[in-house]
């Protein structure tokens, strides 16, 4: 059988890159199954051949002294149409490869024996082949032993993936125990206020205020939980679902991200001020919540003195909703690697530095642009661009 009589279910090229196998650093693995094949089969060259969509690239090598050759050059390319083996006992009296530059240069190659590397859906990735200089045939125990080699490599780079799996699932269980740390501190430090308040003085005129905030954040833990959950149990990488996008005020997202900030921003001898707004948008009202709680509280734990401010300017092409601050501002260098996660201007500043990167992952789903723009000493704007809705547009 051979590769067209049984179409494969899946892209190949798409499948090769789930093994995340090309251009990695050689293996001794993988070496000690060329160097088998070299001295087993009589043979000067031994390859790990894996056929990308313009090259075939060497897992491993001996002999041949480099990691790729171009498709054009490549003989694996054909020898994965086949279903198992492909073999040409002369290669300069075959009009296929009679002009192949690895036949008429160096190494000068005449023989080629491939066995065929596939997955356990069908899908050929490459080959374990080896080459000589004088041409030859096989026998069928030379290619049974090569066929097994192939096994062995492919079970290889199962194992290999496997091991990858795993790895990104620990990744990914740390990167949400992060999340968690990161976005569930400020809530339950709203709530604590609260209950320390009401046992301090539990019929002071404040109490209903902090009462309020207290359930608004129990809410928002709540909410958090939620996706946190959703997240650890769908397989997706990502902390937060899919946007929704619906038409709201914009100032709806100011009436409850205010209260809670302020009384932060006051703890620490800020003014943080919201300018009132009547822009309706179309946008996802969770994520835009957390962008903005996110550069709000990172403007306040950055600015010693000065203000805060929330506000937005009618564009054109959308609303720009921003968030200044009076803080230490941010150095051109620092202003795209402030959103890798972990990412602190000041080491020995609280939280995980996550903030900024949740921002950043945020404006990615929204397909919204973020923008900063900073000035040492003097403060910082963050700012993205939210689209009209269809009902503030007639």
């Amino acid at each position: 059988m051979t590769g067209s009589d049984q179409e494969p279910i899946r892209d190949r090229v798409t499948v090769l890159g789930e093994y995340r196998v090309l251009d990695t650093p050689v293996e001794p693995a993988f070496d000690d199954i060329t160097r088998s094949a070299m001295f087993a089969l009589d043979v000067p060259i031994a390859l790990i051949s894996l056929v990308d969509e313009s090259r075939q690239w060497f897992k491993s090598e001996q002999g041949l002294a480099c990691r790729e050759t171009p498709i054009s050059a490549s003989v694996c390319a054909h020898a994965i149409r086949q279903y198992e083996f492909f073999e040409i006992p002369d290669l300069a009296a075959d009009p296929r490869f009679e002009q192949n530059p690895l036949v008429t240069g160096e190494p000068f190659v005449r023989f080629y024996g491939g066995a065929v590397l596939r997955t356990s859906e069908g899908i050929a990735l490459g080959t374990v082949c080896v080459l000589d200089r004088k041409p030859r045939q096989f026998t069928d125990g030379q290619r049974g032993f090569l066929k097994g080699l192939a096994r062995q490599t492919m079970a290889l780079l199962e194992l290999r993936k496997a091991l990858r799996l795993s790895l990104d699932i620990v990744e990914r269980q740390a990167h949400l125990m992060a999340v968690a740390g990161h976005d569930l501190r400020q809530p339950l430090g709203i709530i604590s206020n609260a209950i320390a308040t009401g046992l301090a003085a539990p019929n002071h005129p404040s109490m209903p205020r902090q009462l309020g905030l207290a359930q608004r954040a129990v809410d928002s833990l709540v909410e958090q939980l939620d996706s946190l959950v959703t997240a650890a149990t769908s397989g997706d990488s990502s902390p937060v679902a899919a946007p929704v996008h619906v038409p709201f005020r914009i100032a709806e997202l100011f009436e409850a991200l205010g209260p809670s900030w302020i009384s932060h921003a006051a703890s620490k001898g800020l003014q943080l001020d919201v300018v009132p707004s009547s822009a309706e948008v179309l946008s996802d009202r969770r994520l835009m919540s957390s962008i903005l709680g996110n550069l709000v509280g990172n403007a306040i734990k950055y600015t010693q003195t000065g203000r805060i401010l929330i506000g937005c300017r009618r564009r054109s092409k959308g609303l720009e909703v921003c968030v200044y601050d009076t803080g230490v501002g941010i150095s051109p260098s620092d202003q795209q690697a402030i959103f890798s996660p972990f990412k602190q201007l000041n080491p020995e500043s609280e939280g995980l530095g996550l903030g900024l990167s949740l921002v950043k992952q945020a404006a990615i789903q929204l397909q919204v642009p973020l923008e900063v723009a900073s000035v040492l000493g003097r403060g910082t704007k963050f700012s993205v661009q939210l689209p009209y809705s269809d009902q503030a547009a007639k």
